[in-house]
């Protein structure tokens, strides 16, 4: 009687034994593959410029770290000063658009992280101008622009048939907005059967 639960005692170290070190293998595997993320604040990342990229905004209108832009519209290239510099700019995007870490190594802000291109990604960017013109008139006069433009779902999505506006090849344009009181516009021009930025 006593060798039997002896063995029994055995048979249960031995199972809690393999398991434990399954579990510790498992732990430490999952350890090793965890991917170290580079943030902005490490002071190690650039932009597709050149420049070092820090934490707030930068000369030409860009947070990163915020996931804005708020600026000229003849800066949001990164060169100062050319064409529409009398534009104001402000575009807001989510992670998948351009992420705010490096988690691939590159030295630069992730895009679409996870996915081999934005297609599928869940990507969107806002997109808001404002300017003013002289009209007929010999007075000034204010317009404003706003679109919401996402990833499209998948390649062969056709941002048409929602009621949207396919660009760039891999994005709809999901809403568009055009004030210009003097001009004769006034706001919404179309949006698509999913205006909303969620759930792409």
């Amino acid at each position: 009687m006593v060798r039997k639960n002896y063995t029994r005692w055995l048979v249960a170290l031995l199972i809690l034994g393999v398991t434990t070190c399954a579990l510790l293998l498992f732990a430490l595997g999952g350890v090793a593959k965890k991917t170290i993320c580079v943030s902005i604040q490490d002071g190690t990342l650039f932009a597709s410029t050149g420049e070092p990229i820090t934490p707030g905004y930068d000369e030409f209108g860009y947070n990163y770290q915020a996931h804005m832009f708020n600026g000229r519209y003849c800066d949001y290239d990164r060169v100062s000063g050319g064409a529409y510099c009398d534009v104001t700019l402000v575009m807001k995007w989510n992670d998948a658009w351009l992420s705010n870490k490096d988690c691939n190594g590159d030295g630069m802000l992730d895009r679409h992280n996870g996915f081999d291109s934005y297609i599928g990604s869940g990507a969107w960017e806002t997109n808001h101008q404002a300017g003013t013109y002289i009209g007929d008139d010999g007075k000034e006069h204010k317009w404003t622009y706003f679109v919401k433009i996402v990833a499209k779902p998948t390649a062969d999505y056709d941002c048409a048939a929602h009621g949207g506006e396919e660009i760039w090849g891999a994005f709809c344009i999901i809403q568009s907005v055009f004030n210009d009181p003097y001009g004769g516009y006034h706001g919404l021009e179309f949006k698509a059967a999913r205006p909303g930025l969620g759930n792409w």
